[in-house]
């Protein structure tokens, strides 16, 4: 367990910054960063990575 969390975890995190860096970059180009947006956006894509990773972690081999 110690070991999926850890794992899932790390990915929540790399997808949370992914979608902040995509969000800004998108934005920035729009002209205008509505960080609201790019929060809720990356709090979001991180709690949908942790659902994801529910089905399963190909780093974490099964017991």
């Amino acid at each position: 367990m110690k070991k999926w969390i850890k794992a899932a975890g790390v990915r929540a995190v790399k997808t949370v910054a992914q979608t902040a860096v995509a969000t800004i970059g998108t934005a920035a180009v729009m002209g205008a960063v509505d960080w609201k947006m790019v929060a809720s956006a990356s709090v979001l894509a991180g709690i949908l990575s942790l659902l994801t990773s529910v089905a399963g972690l190909p780093e974490v081999k099964e017991e």
